[in-house]
């Protein structure tokens, strides 16, 4: 008697599937062919931005080790169209040979290329390390509120990095003779857990040599 139940409740359940089958087969087709469509975006895009990453290798590579071959403009123009090519590895690479190697001095070309570069690395840590390069490059160039802005991303953080960006505001405001402004970053620095040995080192140095009453 059970098994009798049990097989009529399994036919009743296969019906159901079949009826369910049969009334959304326009539904489940859209849908399978929508889920492949979108299988096959993912893998052409994946294939796309592998290929792209081996044409700027192959382009940054060509630069650095044949100099000789490509004027200055020609090199400054290929390194700004990988940087453009928005791949983080070589978009970063690309915008510290330019800086390096004095390429480019328009100051305003200079922060859009870091602002992208900045805006492409996903990795928390090379992002920040690319935060404060841009502001050790405008730290002459650049008013107080203007530094800090570009700083306090890292400064608000606990990223390895936020110990070089104190440093840098804090020498900063002494070169501005900005003393006590000076004293209170070198004075974090001296505060943060896993700050390194040397410039905690430096720091307690510079603090009773230079701020010392």
């Amino acid at each position: 008697m059970d098994e009798d139940i049990a097989i009529i409740n399994q036919n009743t359940r296969v019906s159901l599937i079949k009826k369910f089958c049969k009334e959304n087969s326009k539904k489940i087709l859209s849908f399978i062919f929508i889920f492949i469509a979108l299988l096959l975006v993912y893998f052409a895009n994946d294939e796309f931005e592998k290929r792209k990453k081996i044409n700027l290798a192959a382009t940054y590579n060509s630069l650095i080790f044949n100099t000789d071959k490509f004027s200055k403009e020609e090199i400054k123009n290929k390194m700004i169209e990988i940087i453009n090519g928005k791949v983080d590895t070589y978009s970063t690479l690309a915008l510290y040979y330019l800086l390096d190697n004095n390429l480019i001095n328009d100051q305003v070309k200079v922060g859009e290329l870091f602002d992208k570069v900045i805006s492409i690395n996903k990795d928390f840590e090379l992002k920040n390390l690319v935060i404060f390069k841009k502001g050790l490059y405008f730290s002459d160039k650049l008013e107080e509120s203007e530094l800090l802005k570009i700083l306090n991303p890292i400064i608000n953080s606990e990223s390895i990095w936020k110990q070089h960006a104190l440093l840098l505001m804090g020498d900063f405001y002494f070169y501005k003779k900005q003393f006590n402004k000076s004293k209170e970053f070198f004075s974090k620095i001296i505060e943060l857990k896993n700050v390194n040995p040397k410039i905690k080192t430096d720091v307690e140095k510079r603090l009773n040599r230079d701020f010392s009453e």
